[in-house]
């Protein structure tokens, strides 16, 4: 059975602020979400982060014990935590490319008190995109 997880937390220093930081993430988790058969999406807005991660319970478990260890993350929160009958993401990670405008057309000003029905609607406005 397949498990969609939905989590925020504070970015530690750089992480999500540059390119590079981000570019050197997505490889990362493109590399281990395809070996642990997850897809997920990220996005990265002031300080927050909010990742959508869907796949085996074993799998997106394993994940979530990595990123509470993970010294770039700190107070992370489980939003979500439930089975799904199907995947909504299709890629083994995915970028909001633009996320204060996604914030915006959902009318969040931020990801610092955001709940799982908002990200759903976030979900719904990139994909209508």
């Amino acid at each position: 059975m397949l498990h969609r997880v939905i989590y925020s937390s504070e970015a530690i220093g750089a992480t999500g602020a540059t390119t590079l930081s981000i570019a050197q993430i997505l490889g990362v988790s493109e590399r281990n979400n395809r070996r642990d058969h997850l897809t997920s999406c990220i996005m990265f807005h002031d300080g927050h982060i909010l990742q959508i991660v869907e796949g085996a319970r074993v799998d997106v478990d394993r994940l979530i014990r990595r990123l509470l260890d993970d010294p770039r993350h700190s107070g992370l929160k489980i939003l979500s935590d439930a089975p799904i009958n199907a995947r909504r993401i299709n890629e083994p990670i995915v970028l909001y490319s633009d996320p204060a405008a996604l914030l915006d057309r959902a009318g969040l000003e931020s990801l610092s008190r955001v709940t799982a029905n908002e990200v759903e609607a976030l979900l719904e406005f990139r994909d209508a995109a």
